[in-house]
């Protein structure tokens, strides 16, 4: 390949590169970050979307130049010549994408795993999913029932999961994790809570008529004001 063609192959997969940075990059995709797991989530969101970027890049750069360089004539009805297989070239574009996978899966293990760690003395609370509506206890403070999931910032909070009736999903966008609840099985999910604020809990399970009704609060609040209210009577 001439020096000329590697110079248009390379422009190109800077201008498309370019394009989808700033496609990923302009808008706002991701709501706000609530939890130290969810920063660790958003780290493999952008990792896997810059190994996207570059292999867009070279696959643009590639397509548009072959478009443009080798089109055939209006009046031209022939074949192409034959071509040979490169080997060479096939075993570095299968071994490529066969590296990033696996950095993507190692990466994606490591997070799994922090993220399904418990911190130190976590605060334990049930989370109680039924048609169509979110209530949760505190097994620490006397089995103390609210319907609104109120949590401390900055510490380490185990959610186990109960499901009344039918399948559910727990979900809250600034805390990134999500699971499901299934009745009979009462799986955990780990979340701590790293900005003050007030998120939505959602629902992500079709699970009736009032699925898209099914909808509650968490409440992540400082640490005195959580105290506070945790022993205090009532709900």
């Amino acid at each position: 390949m001439r020096r000329g063609s590697i110079v248009q192959l390379i422009v190109i997969g800077v201008l498309a590169g370019a394009v989808a940075s700033a496609v990923a990059l302009i808008p706002n995709w991701l709501p706000t970050s609530a939890s130290r797991e969810a920063g660790r989530i958003d780290f493999v969101f952008w990792f896997v979307t810059w190994i996207c970027i570059f292999v867009f890049s070279i696959v643009a750069a590639v397509t548009i130049y072959s478009v443009w360089k080798f089109r055939s004539k209006p009046d031209d009805d022939s074949d192409g010549p034959p071509i040979h297989g490169h080997t060479g070239l096939e075993i570095v574009w299968t071994a490529i994408p066969t590296l990033l996978v696996t950095a993507i899966a190692i990466v994606s293990a490591i997070v799994l795993a922090k993220n399904d760690a418990a911190g130190a003395n976590p605060l334990r609370v049930n989370v109680y999913a039924q048609q169509f509506f979110w209530s949760y206890d505190y097994p620490g403070y006397g089995n103390k029932t609210s319907s609104i999931l109120r949590l401390p910032v900055d510490r380490s909070v185990v959610l186990t999961m109960h499901a009344k009736d039918v399948l559910h999903s727990f979900w809250v966008p600034e805390f990134r994790q999500k699971q499901d609840l299934v009745p009979g099985l009462h799986p955990t999910l780990h979340i701590t809570p790293n900005k003050v604020g007030t998120y939505p809990v959602i629902c992500t399970e079709l699970c009736g008529l009032g699925h898209a009704l099914m909808r509650s609060r968490v409440i992540v609040m400082k640490p005195n004001a959580f105290e506070q209210w945790a022993t205090k009577k009532g709900k």
